[in-house]
């Protein structure tokens, strides 16, 4: 099978295409045939060593399609069932083997290219807004890269449970589609100053929680939107990792929060991964939440669609085509 292999970190250059064996599942593991892989920034991390990964490797971590073999011991999963997972390297090829566990399956209704599309991003979101931070009707928040895949994605979720929506994007375009997806007013962090446009539209109180997946070029500005005992969840570094935060400048600001969570330590187990897909699927399929697939990818293209997926060239999900 084809697949897109790292021998070193680095730049896109170093994404090679390779002929591989195809895997056979071992005990409570399957194999799954991709019919689509998603694209996320964590995958940037991984092939230029911000996150460390074992060397050499395959890239990717989300992908949907048939089960086609299942090793001993699985009773989750038969061949022939519609799955996607979102937390298991290796997506960047033609099939992979997965632990049962680790994948879900996909209800009728939603496309493989959806739940491809949405898994990763829409498990981020699900944790975001349901489970790391008790959010009401009437609640504030800020959300930055608000046209980006996940953002799109939070703020919509955000909106279907009565929360006002700031988002913060990067060009006119970009405000366009985020006032489409949720968001109650729109920030273009390159015209405007954020944290003092975010005083403006909330009476100078803030908002009561910051999303930021930007990093080094966005932090200071989350946290100077945040009303006092708000919190600030960093949660990418679309930007570079940003720089340290002084915990007095916490309390100075006003009792700040800030956390740094993984979507990983919120579905640790098979429980947890089943609750949130399952309230992912729900939401897609009230149409509270559309997935938008902004661009596509043939699989030889991975270089092209991380140069494209860091320049913040991309809207929406990224989808690489098998």
């Amino acid at each position: 099978m084809r697949a897109i292999r790292v021998h070193a970190t680095g730049g896109p250059d170093v994404l090679r295409l390779e002929d591989v064996p195809t895997p056979a599942p071992g005990p409570g593991e399957i194999l799954i045939r991709h019919a689509a892989v998603g694209l996320n920034f964590i995958d940037i991390y991984q092939r230029d060593g911000l996150y460390p990964i074992p060397l050499p490797a395959t890239l990717g971590l989300e992908a949907a399609g048939v089960v086609e073999a299942v090793g001993a011991d699985v009773s989750r999963f038969r061949a022939g069932d519609r799955v996607a997972y979102s937390s298991s390297l290796g997506a960047y090829a033609d099939a992979n083997v997965v632990r049962a566990d680790r994948a879900v399956r996909v209800p009728d209704g939603v496309s493989l290219d959806t739940a491809a599309a949405s898994l990763l991003k829409g498990l981020t979101a699900e944790f975001l807004v349901r489970r790391l931070w008790p959010l009401a009707a009437g609640d504030t928040a800020l959300v930055q890269a608000a046209a980006g895949g996940v953002g799109l994605i939070l703020c919509q979720w955000l909106k279907a449970v009565g929360v006002r929506v700031i988002g913060c994007v990067g060009s006119e375009a970009k405000a366009t589609l985020a006032r489409a997806h949720g968001c109650d007013e729109v920030i273009i962090s390159e015209q405007e100053d954020v944290a003092a446009r975010v005083r403006a539209l909330t009476g100078n109180a803030g908002v009561r929680i910051a999303y930021d997946s930007v990093g080094r070029t966005s932090l200071d500005g989350s946290l100077a939107s945040l009303a006092r005992r708000g919190l600030l969840v960093s949660f990418g570094n679309a930007s570079g990792p940003p720089a340290p935060v002084d915990p007095l400048r916490l309390s100075r600001a006003g009792s700040l929060f800030l956390t740094r969570p993984t979507l990983f330590d919120y579905v640790s187990t098979a429980h947890e991964l089943d609750g949130a897909a399952e309230a992912l699927f729900a939401v897609l399929a009230s149409g509270q939440v559309k997935v938008r697939i902004g661009q596509t990818f043939d699989l030889e293209d991975a270089a092209a669609a991380h140069v494209a997926l860091a320049g913040r060239q991309t809207t929406g999900a990224t989808l690489l085509r098998v």
